[in-house]
C-alpha cells in the first residue's frame, strides 16, 4: 500500500451496502435484503460484500459466473457515518485511494467529487461540508457494464477483445473476463480512504531517483562506488502558510545504520525542489543471481512555522539501461543493471486474485517464493491489471526480483480524446512516482499487444478515422517518465521492434510474443523462431486435481462438461489441449489420465520452448513465460494454480530456467551451412550439447554423452570438453556415434556433467515422442517412509522413467512436495519430501505417477 501520512484517519468502519436500482435479473432474495443494505467491509468490493451476507453462493464455483452477472449491471452505494471534532487542523481533507471505479462522492449529502479512475487517488477539501459530530459518507457506484456500454454508444466503440467494452472505463480490463479470467465486473471502495486533517504543509509527492557513479582508475586502483540520491519533493501549503518557506530534510540510513543528514528551502513562491544527497562508498543493489540487496532508508521532514510532515521509503542504488542498439542481426532487447547484462528467466504477472482487496502481503509473499525457487528472475505485470502494490515492489527489492511494469492498456484500441487523455496523464503521473523509490523496477512498457494489434487485427477500417491509443504509448507516457523518472528505460509496447516501419513481432528486433504455438501449432514449432527476446509464449493445462474438483462438479467429470466449460476460458481451450497432446502422449481413456496428460504435455512444451529460446544465448537474452499466476481455478497457462498449487510445469520451469542449464539442440554443421544457398539456414544435421551458464563464474570441465537403452544398456559414449564464460554460453557438437539413434523407440541419449556440484542437471535427448516409445509402463518402485510432517518417496527406476511426478493434493489437498517431473534412467532413484498434516505415507506412493504409466491403462487412475 501507498505511503500513508499519520494525519490520515480511515473511514474503514460501518459501511453498509445497498443497491438504489437492482436490474430485472436480480434475485428476489437479495433486492428484499438489500432494503435496508448489507454490511459493507472497506478496502473492499460488492462481490464480497454479498457473499458474507450470504445472498450469493461463491461466484468461483461451478457455474456462478453466469447467474451473478446482474451484479455488474447494477449501480451500488455504499454508505457510512462518523463522528467528527474539529482538531483545529485548518486543512481536512478527503482522500480516496482508490474506487472502482465510476464514483459519485457525498459528504452530508454535498456531492464532494466524481471519479473516473480505478489506478489513482483522489483528494478533496471538505472543510465546507463536514459537521461537528455526526458525519455522513456515500460512495455511489455506477454500474460498470451498462456504463461502459453506454460509452461506447456516445463515443463510439472501439476494437478490443472479449465482450464487454472494457476500455471505455480506466478499470482493470480483466475484471471483466479475460481468456484465463472470470467476469466479475463489480465496484467498491478498493484502496483505503479517510480524512487527512492537516496544518501547514503536506509532503504531495516524494521521487527519490538514484544513480551510481564510480571513481579512480581504469585499471580499478581506488575505485570507488558513490550513489546520488535527488530527491525531488512536491509540498502544498494550507492558505495560512501560502506565503511561507519549507525546510526540508532528508535522512539516508544505510544498512549498517549509519545516517547522513541534509536539506534545502522551499520558497514561499515554489512548491517543489530536490535535495541532493551523496552517499560515499555505496553497496549496489543487485538483482538475484548478481549479489545483495541492499536497502537504504529514505526520511522526508517538511516544517513551515512550527508545523511539520514526514514520508519514508526505500531505495537500492544501482544502474538500469535498455540496450536495442542495431547489430548484425537485428536490434537486442538486453537489459543491464550495474552494467552486467542480465539474461532474463522471467513470468508473466496477472493481478493474484479476482478479488484485488482478498491479496495480502503474506500471498505477494508466497507468490515470490513461488518466482524465485522457480529460478525466475524478473516478473512482468502484464497491462490488462493494474498498476502492482508497494507490497509486491518491497518484496521484490528485498529478493532482487526484477520488475517490469506495464502500464493499464491491453488487446484494445484507447479514445485518445480529451476526458480519457485526462485521466491517463493523471494516473501515470501518479503511479510513476509511487513506484519510483522502488529498485526492482527496471522497465515501464507503454501497452500489451496494442501496437501489434493496431497493424495485424483489423483496426484500422474499424476506427473511423480516430486515434487508437499510439498517442499515449509514444507521447505522453515517454514525456511523463522523462519528466518524472528518466532514470528507467521504456518500451512502447510489448511485442514492439523499436522501428518505425517494422512489424511490431518481428524476432529479428526487440520483443517478441509466440502464440501461433498453442493457437494453431504444435509445440515443437517454438523452433521455428530465433527471436531476440520473447515476452510472451505459453501452453495451457487444468489446474492441480483438487483446484479443479472443488468448483467443477460435473457427473461424470468430463473435459467438455458444462461447468468444467465454465473454468476455461480460452476460445476452443479443450480441443486445443486435445490438439496439442497429438503426436506426443497416447490418447487419455479417463478423466483422471486427461488431467494428467495435458499437465504433462504442458511441461513438455513449456521446457522444449524454454530450452530452445535458451540455447540460443547470446543471440536471445530472455523469456517471459505466460504465465506465473491464476486470479482463479482455471484451466489456464500458469504454474502455480489459484489454490497456490504447483502444477508439473512449475517443476518443469524450475529445471529449465536453472542458472546452469545443458540442453541437447539439433545444430547445422559446418558442412551443411557450407553447402546451403545464401540467406537460406540448413536443416540441422548434427547433435549439439549447448551449455548455458547464467552465474558469474566461468565454467570448465566434462559431460560425459551416452546413448542406451531403457533398461541401461550402454550403446555408445563420448567425453567432451566444455569452457563456458560467466552470463555466456557454448555448443559443442556431440559424435555421430553417440548422436544417431539405432532404435529410436527404445534408446535416450544423455549428457552429465561429471563434477556432481557444477550445477548442471543432466541433459536428455529422445528420439521420438512418448507415444511411440517402448517404455516400460511399470518401472517404479516407492517407498514410503512417515516422518513428523508427511513422508519420504524413495522412488527408484528398474527401466527408464519419464517425469516422475507425485500429485499429493488427490491423497491431501494440503499436501505439497519438494520436487518432481525428474527423469530416472534405469538403476537410479530420487527421495520425494511430501509434507503434509495427514495421509496414508502409502498413499502418496500409490499416487507417484511418470510418462510411461499413460502407455498403461491400468495405471491410468488415481489410486
Amino acid at each position: 500500500m501507498a505511503h500513508l501520512p499519520l494525519t490520515f484517519r480511515a473511514l474503514h468502519h460501518g459501511w453498509t451496502l445497498t443497491a438504489p436500482a437492482l436490474p430485472d435479473d436480480a434475485p428476489e432474495a437479495v433486492t428484499a435484503a438489500l432494503a435496508d443494505g448489507v454490511p459493507a467491509v472497506v478496502p473492499g468490493e460488492a462481490h464480497l460484500d454479498l457473499r458474507r451476507a450470504g445472498l450469493i453462493d461463491d461466484p468461483f464455483d461451478g457455474a456462478n459466473e453466469a447467474a451473478q452477472q446482474w451484479i455488474g449491471d447494477t449501480t451500488w452505494r455504499f454508505s457510512t457515518t462518523f463522528t467528527w471534532a474539529d482538531d483545529a487542523s485548518t486543512r481536512h481533507d478527503l482522500v480516496a485511494h482508490g474506487l472502482d471505479t465510476v464514483a459519485t462522492v457525498q459528504l452530508n449529502g454535498d456531492v464532494v467529487g466524481r471519479t473516473q479512475n480505478m489506478h489513482r487517488s483522489y483528494r478533496w477539501d471538505v472543510r465546507g461540508a463536514l459537521r461537528q459530530g455526526e458525519n455522513t459518507l456515500t460512495v455511489t457506484f455506477a454500474a460498470p457494464v451498462p456504463e461502459a456500454t453506454a460509452r461506447a454508444q456516445r463515443d463510439g466503440a472501439l476494437p478490443r477483445v472479449n465482450h464487454h467494452e472494457y476500455n471505455q472505463l480506466r478499470k482493470m480490463a480483466c475484471s471483466f473476463g479475460w481468456d484465463w479470467g472470470i467476469d466479475v465486473a463489480g465496484a467498491g471502495i478498493w484502496k483505503p480512504i479517510g480524512l487527512d486533517s492537516w496544518s501547514g504543509v503536506r509532503i504531495a509527492s516524494v521521487r527519490p531517483l538514484v544513480d551510481v557513479v564510480s571513481t579512480g582508475d581504469a585499471d580499478g586502483a581506488g575505485r570507488r562506488d558513490d550513489g546520488l540520491l535527488r530527491v525531488h519533493v512536491d509540498v502544498e501549503r494550507d492558505d495560512r502558510h501560502a506565503d511561507q518557506d519549507v525546510s526540508l530534510t532528508v535522512t539516508v540510513t544505510a544498512p549498517d545504520g549509519g545516517t547522513l543528514h541534509t536539506g534545502c528551502t522551499v520558497p514561499a513562491d515554489e512548491t517543489s525542489a530536490v535535495v541532493l544527497v551523496t552517499v560515499r562508498d555505496v553497496r549496489r543493489w543487485w538483482p538475484v543471481g548478481y549479489g545483495d540487496q541492499p536497502l537504504y532508508g529514505v526520511q522526508v521532514e517538511a516544517e513551515t512555522a512550527g508545523d511539520a510532515a514526514s514520508w519514508y521509503g526505500r531505495v537500492g542504488f544501482r544502474t538500469v539501461e535498455l540496450d536495442t542498439t542495431p547489430d548484425e542481426a537485428g536490434a537486442p532487447f538486453l537489459l543491464r543493471v550495474n552494467g552486467e547484462r542480465v539474461l532474463v528467466r522471467g513470468a508473466n504477472w496477472i493481478p493474484d486474485h479476482a478479488f484485488l482487496t482478498l491479496i495480502d502481503r503474506d500471498r505477494y509473499a508466497r507468490r515470490v517464493a513461488d518466482a524465485l525457487q522457480a529460478n525466475i528472475n524478473l516478473l512482468r505485470v502484464w497491462g490488462g491489471g493494474i498498476y502492482e502494490s508497494d507490497d509486491l515492489y518491497d518484496l521484490a527489492d528485498e529478493h532482487g526480483l526484477l520488475m517490469w511494469q506495464d502500464f493499464p492498456f491491453a488487446c484494445a484500441a484507447y479514445s485518445e480524446d480529451a476526458p480519457m487523455r485526462t485521466e491517463i496523464d493523471a494516473e501515470a503521473r501518479e503511479n510513476v512516482a509511487r513506484l519510483s523509490p522502488h529498485p526492482s523496477l527496471v522497465l515501464w512498457n507503454g501497452n500489451n499487444e496494442n501496437t501489434w494489434g493496431s497493424v495485424d487485427w483489423g483496426w484500422p477500417g474499424r476506427l473511423d478515422g480516430r486515434g487508437w491509443g499510439d498517442l499515449y504509448y509514444r507521447h505522453l507516457l515517454p514525456r511523463v517518465l522523462a519528466e518524472l523518472d528518466p532514470t528507467r528505460p521504456y518500451s512502447p509496447a510489448s511485442p514492439y521492434s523499436f522501428g518505425d516501419y517494422r512489424h511490431p513481432n518481428d524476432e529479428r528486433y526487440g520483443t517478441m510474443h509466440v502464440w501461433d504455438v498453442w493457437n494453431r501449432a504444435d509445440y515443437t514449432g517454438y523452433t521455428r523462431y530465433k527471436p531476440r527476446f520473447v515476452a510472451e509464449f505459453g501452453f495451457q493445462a487444468p489446474p492441480a486435481w483438487s483446484t479443479l474438483a472443488a468448483v467443477v462438479h460435473d457427473e461424470p467429470l468430463d473435459p467438455f462438461g458444462p461447468q468444467m466449460l465454465v473454468h476455461q476460458k480460452a476460445n476452443l481451450g479443450n480441443a486445443k489441449l486435445a490438439r496439442g497432446w497429438q503426436g506426443h502422449l497416447p490418447d487419455p481413456v479417463t478423466i483422471e489420465d486427461w488431467h494428467w496428460t495435458t499437465q504433462l504435455n504442458q511441461a513438455h512444451a513449456i521446457r522444449f520452448g524454454v530450452e530452445h529460446f535458451r540455447s540460443l544465448t547470446p543471440h536471445n537474452t530472455g523469456t517471459i513465460l505466460w504465465q506465473l499466476n491464476d486470479n482463479w481455478p482455471v484451466v489456464s497457462w500458469a504454474a502455480v494454480d489459484f489454490a497456490e498449487r504447483r502444477k508439473p510445469l512449475w517443476y518443469a520451469l524450475r529445471a529449465a530456467y536453472a542458472p546452469r542449464l545443458a540442453t541437447l539442440q539439433p545444430r547445422a554443421s559446418a558442412e551443411a551451412w557450407a553447402a546451403a544457398w545464401e540467406g537460406l539456414e540448413p536443416d540441422p544435421d548434427t547433435l549439439a550439447l549447448v551449455l548455458v551458464n547464467d552465474t558469474a563464474e566461468a565454467f570448465r570441465g566434462t559431460f560425459t554423452v551416452t546413448r542406451e537403452t531403457f533398461d541401461g544398456t550402454l550403446l555408445a559414449k563420448a567425453t567432451i570438453e566444455a569452457s563456458v564464460p560467466a552470463r555466456g554460453a557454448v555448443s559443442v557438437t556431440v559424435p555421430d556415434d553417440v548422436a544417431a539413434f539405432g532404435d529410436p523407440a527404445a534408446e535416450v541419449i544423455v549428457a552429465e556433467s561429471d563434477d556432481g556440484t557444477a550445477g548442471f542437471a543432466p541433459a536428455f535427448r529422445h528420439g521420438v515422442e512418448v507415444v511411440d516409445q517402448r517404455l516400460d509402463p511399470r518401472p517404479l518402485r516407492v517407498e514410503a517412509v512417515p516422518t513428523d510432517d508427511g513422508c519420504l518417496l524413495h522412488v527408484a527406476a528398474t527401466s527408464y522413467a519419464r517425469d516422475v511426478f507425485c500429485p499429493a493434493d488427490v491423497v491431501n489437498p494440503l499436501a505439497s512436495v519438494n520436487d518432481g517431473m525428474v527423469n530416472l534412467r534405469a538403476g537410479r532413484s530420487v527421495t520425494i519430501q511430501v509434507t503434509s498434516p495427514a495421509g496414508d505415507p502409502d498413499a502418496f506412493a500409490a499416487a507417484v505417477r511418470c510418462a510411461n504409466t499413460l502407455l498403461d491403462p491400468a495405471e491410468r487412475t488415481f489410486p
